[in-house]
């Protein structure tokens, strides 16, 4: 797996996945809520499987 969630789109993915499992939690959203583990875990490792499928990258390219 090759890294290609950016810096920032990493941040924005733990927070959002953040606040969607603290939602669900506090009984002030359903349990699609718990759809937020995927934006935590994909912010984490830094992969993100859509992103391969549509060919594209938030990660800066190193130059050689």
């Amino acid at each position: 797996m090759k890294v290609n969630v950016g810096g920032i789109d990493r941040t924005i993915r733990i927070v959002v996945g953040l606040v969607l499992i603290a939602l669900t939690i506090m009984g002030q959203i359903g349990l699609w809520g718990w759809i937020g583990v995927v934006p935590v875990l994909t912010g984490l490792i830094g992969y993100c499987p859509a992103y391969r499928l549509f060919g594209m990258s938030t990660c800066p390219t190193k130059s050689p």
